[in-house]
């Protein structure tokens, strides 16, 4: 005999079952004796269902997975299958957590759960030297760091830690620095570490040896190629190169970088760059290429729109900005080319990358 009913409590009939609007007043229940279900909610019973029969079956098995599922909501949100199965916890998915009670762990939670980025760059500090997902830690910390404007102390933690990390880590962690080095202006830093990335690129070292590699962005995974990514630091070198007002070698750098990857953003620094050098008209033509949509734009699209259409407005008001207001006399113009499409490209191995042949094609019509 099954466990007595709470006094006060309805049987599950079929007119209840009308009344109460519950989903199994279509099916015909007069025929079953009932019994309370402790582990449910007190107001839902069941009836006592044969074994047998493929009606009967499927009957119980949806009234088994409605059960299931208020149990789900009442207990938060974790849930036990009837079978004794494992648990299922949606904390740790809902906020992008790990599970466990580790250092890194606790940091994780202080900085996505908690917001409290000061308490969780302490406890990053404790994984790292607890050696406690050290890779992850060192680098959750320095992004942690940099959105709390203590960029120079993320660098110096990269510097300072870097060799604790594995192999695999230590480019993710030159993209961060060079991140960290532009927000705190250390310029020559950057463009030292670019310059480091290509050479790594040049000799096949990037990306393990592989054409290809995985990146995420915005919790998005995507594919990324060795030309994207050289583009990429192109870009990244030509912009530090502006902000030495190198414009000269900035311009080669850009040129270079539309060639392997043409994009929007390039195209408007590039014509910023002719524009610097008192070189209108081709500054004219690169924004005017922006302006008419002939790039793809990566990210705000309409905001780089907006930027060239800027730059062209003070190409007609604006008076040219001559060579000499550069701060480079020719002689360092013509030194600056030579460095960066010559001398920084190391002796090849046998193991030639293609988009290095284009380059050589090229270094080959500056040098003329």
């Amino acid at each position: 005999m099954g466990p007595t009913k709470p006094t006060g409590h309805k049987p599950c009939t079929t007119e209840w079952a009308r009344q109460e609007n519950s989903p199994l007043a279509a099916q015909n229940l007069d025929a079953f004796p009932t019994r309370y279900v402790p582990s449910l909610p007190p107001t839902l019973y069941y009836p006592r269902l044969p074994r047998f029969g493929t009606q009967h079956h499927r009957l119980r098995h949806r009234m088994e997975s409605e059960g299931r599922g208020k149990r789900g909501e009442m207990e938060g949100g974790n849930w036990k299958r009837s079978g004794g199965g494992e648990k299922k916890d949606l904390f740790h998915v809902i906020h992008k957590v790990p599970p466990g009670n580790s250092p890194y762990v606790r940091a994780k939670q202080l900085q996505l759960v908690e917001k409290d980025p000061d308490a969780a760059i302490l406890w990053f500090w404790k994984a790292i030297n607890g050696r406690d997902r050290v890779d992850s830690a060192l680098k959750d910390m320095a992004v942690v760091m940099k959105q709390q404007d203590r960029a120079e102390e993320a660098v110096e933690a990269i510097r300072s830690f870097r060799h604790l990390c594995s192999k695999q880590a230590q480019e993710s962690l030159d993209n961060l620095l060079i991140d960290l080095y532009k927000k705190c202006g250390m310029v020559e830093e950057q463009i030292e570490l670019l310059k480091q990335k290509l050479r790594m690129i040049h000799m096949g070292e990037a990306f393990n040896g592989k054409a290809t590699k995985t990146a995420r962005s915005h919790g998005k995974k995507f594919q990324i190629s060795i030309k994207q990514e050289t583009a990429r630091i192109l870009g990244n070198l030509g912009w530090a190169y502006m902000q030495q007002n190198k414009y000269a070698a900035a311009e080669v750098v850009y040129l270079k970088a539309q060639m392997i990857e043409p994009d929007a953003n390039k195209a408007c620094n590039l014509g910023l760059c002719l524009m610097k050098q008192g070189r209108l008209d081709e500054a004219r033509r690169a924004l005017e290429d922006v302006t008419h949509g002939r790039f793809s734009a990566a990210g705000d699209g309409k905001s780089t729109k907006n930027k060239a259409e800027e730059l062209l407005r003070e190409i007609e008001v604006g008076p040219a900005t001559s060579t000499s207001e550069v701060g480079l006399g020719i002689e360092d113009e013509i030194m600056e080319r030579i460095e960066l499409v010559l001398n920084e490209w190391v002796p090849l191995r046998s193991k030639r990358l293609p988009i290095f042949e284009e380059i050589s094609a090229f270094r080959d019509r500056i040098t003329c």
